[in-house]
């Protein structure tokens, strides 16, 4: 197979982008489906498209700053400080679903992850003034993980969901049913990193707004987070974190593709970093167009899963991004280039695609094995346009 020019795959990448702008300048989730706000798609996609077009992250950040929670309301999960999980703004795409009442708050992701990516925003642009006009939200938004999201007051972000005809399983492989197999209220791994991240986020923000006393108080929150994880997840005879705590702070002993995203947040201690890293390539993991959510030695493993088995392109830049944070650049060229040669058989880099007997399977023309994927999806197009970016990125 031929190399591509990486402008003309921009080029093309951009174009789909452009289908998903709303009028208010955020990124639409995806298409057909999801084609709307959501609160953890649309700042994933934000985040990945911050040096294409730094608007978008302003544009998402001001949008979602304007629904944040105020008061509670367990119908819809709203909580005072929290970002929501999505809006739908029509009455005939409510009525698909008549019992969530809308904004719908039901995500334990959304919220860091909108500081984490005000922190970027900041980071990229060092526009400063704006996030001035943002304090108010992002002090509600840091309150909310020491409050509302963290019940207990153990440091760990949780969900258990008080609608129970919404969303049971609410981090990125949310559900309404209980297919992760934890019960809750649930510490997901990968969410505990964006914490971690947060919190710091946080802390660079205030110290830029000479804020100093919020700032120490977010760098020691991280600190006790940081200590915590690495204890408390960490699983030495796999190499790698577990999945989750559940309720009773029991870990979900399953392989995943999670872990990977802490090597993004810097939360990882040093001596995990490398045996965590020889765990995702793993051949029950890796494979020649990306890493599985699911090992395949897992008992609920399924290639055709939702979240228990396929491939998922922003999951694979969280890793890509992470292993470039960490030091590991080949292996990031290789999650890259698994990457770009989905892309190059499939025509198209869609919500998620299946791989069995190392071919890769398109899901987005419609269901196999009762899984369908979204032909365009926000967070796939912003993790190729953000590895085309890097240097060195050949398409194969």
């Amino acid at each position: 197979m031929s190399p591509v020019r990486t402008d003309t795959v921009r080029q093309a990448l951009l174009a789909d982008l452009d289908k998903l702008r709303d009028p208010q300048g955020y990124l639409r989730a995806g298409w057909p489906r999801y084609h709307t706000l959501f609160g953890r798609d649309s700042l994933i996609s934000a985040w990945q498209t911050l040096r294409v077009d730094s608007s978008i992250a302003r544009s998402t950040l001001q949008v979602l700053a304007s629904y944040q929670g105020r008061r509670v309301d367990p119908v819809a999960e709203e909580e005072p400080g929290k970002i929501l999980h999505e809006h739908r703004f029509d009455s005939a795409s409510r009525a698909e679903l008549p019992s969530w009442v809308f904004p719908y708050y039901g995500s334990v992701d959304s919220t860091p992850l909108f500081l984490v990516v005000a922190g970027a925003y900041l980071a990229t642009t060092g526009d400063a003034g704006f996030l001035e006009e943002l304090w108010h939200a992002l002090v509600a938004a840091h309150t909310w993980m020491t409050t509302y999201g963290d019940p207990d007051r153990d440091g760990f972000l949780e969900y258990k969901s008080r609608n129970p005809s919404a969303l049971f399983h609410q981090g990125w492989k949310d559900g309404s049913e209980d297919h992760l197999k934890i019960r809750p209220p649930v510490a997901l791994v990968e969410v505990q990193g964006y914490a971690y991240a947060a919190h710091l986020a946080f802390a660079e923000i205030a110290r830029s707004l000479a804020r100093r006393k919020e700032a120490e108080e977010a760098l020691d929150a991280a600190e006790r987070l940081r200590v915590r994880v690495n204890h408390a997840f960490w699983w030495p005879e796999q190499g790698t974190f577990y999945l989750a705590l559940d309720g009773a702070k029991r870990p979900r002993a399953a392989v995943t593709s999670n872990p990977g995203h802490l090597l993004a947040t810097g939360v990882v201690d040093t001596e995990k970093i490398a045996p965590l890293v020889r765990r995702l390539f793993a051949r029950d993991l890796w494979t020649s167009y990306g890493i599985r959510t699911h090992s395949t030695a897992e008992p609920d493993f399924d290639p055709y899963g939702y979240h228990t088995g396929t491939v998922w392109p922003h999951d694979n830049w969280f890793l890509y991004r992470a292993l470039r944070a960490v030091g590991y650049a080949r292996e990031a060229d290789q999650v890259r280039e698994a990457l770009f040669r989905a892309y190059s058989l499939l025509g198209e880099i869609p919500e998620l695609y299946a791989v069995v007997d190392d071919h890769v399977i398109d899901l987005s023309s419609g269901a196999v094995h009762g899984t369908q994927a979204n032909p365009i999806q926000a967070w796939s197009l912003g993790a190729l346009l953000d590895m085309a970016s890097d240097e060195g990125a050949i398409i194969p």
